[in-house]
């Protein structure tokens, strides 16, 4: 997948309305490039994948996958930097760390791969976040994009 292609998934999600209830879709295998999730206030893709590591833990391994998904989030990151400016890097501990409220939809979901996101805010009462992350050792590590309603963010923090 291109940057081209990703930036067209990602304008797709933005003008896609939101579910009246959740939606996955898991890809068939082993694959994660394809799945998606969508509920009222959220949508959220897979971008790109690594290889899973249940055969080859490898250091090697390892930091090969990093550095392809740390390439394409560098490539899509610039390319949404030129168009909406430079992103809020959002912690999002603060959201699962919350003990009264269940954290809103996607950040719930984007919370069990990695513990930040860069968010764009395109002005459409939506934001726009990327963050690469992995769910357990064994499985890849994924580039997820995420669009949600604006006011699922009141709670959080940005990063300096």
């Amino acid at each position: 997948m291109t940057v081209e292609d990703r930036l067209a998934t990602i304008d797709h999600l933005l003008a896609r309305p939101f579910p009246s209830q959740e939606e996955r879709l898991a890809p068939p295998g082993r694959t994660w490039e394809g799945y998606r999730s969508s509920g009222p206030r959220s949508h959220v893709t897979c971008l790109a994948a690594s290889q899973d590591f249940w055969d080859d833990r490898s250091e090697e391994a390892v930091e090969a996958a990093e550095d392809e998904i740390a390439a394409a989030f560098e490539a899509l990151a610039a390319a949404l930097t030129s168009r909406w400016g430079r992103p809020e890097v959002v912690d999002l501990w603060p959201y699962v760390e919350d003990e009264i409220a269940a954290p809103p939809e996607p950040v719930n979901e984007l919370s069990t791969y990695s513990s930040k996101m860069s968010v764009w805010r395109p002005g459409t009462g939506r934001w726009v976040a990327l963050t690469v992350g992995q769910a357990d050792p064994e499985f890849p590590i994924v580039l997820l994009a995420a669009v949600g309603e604006t006011s699922s963010l009141d709670r959080g923090a940005a990063l300096p």
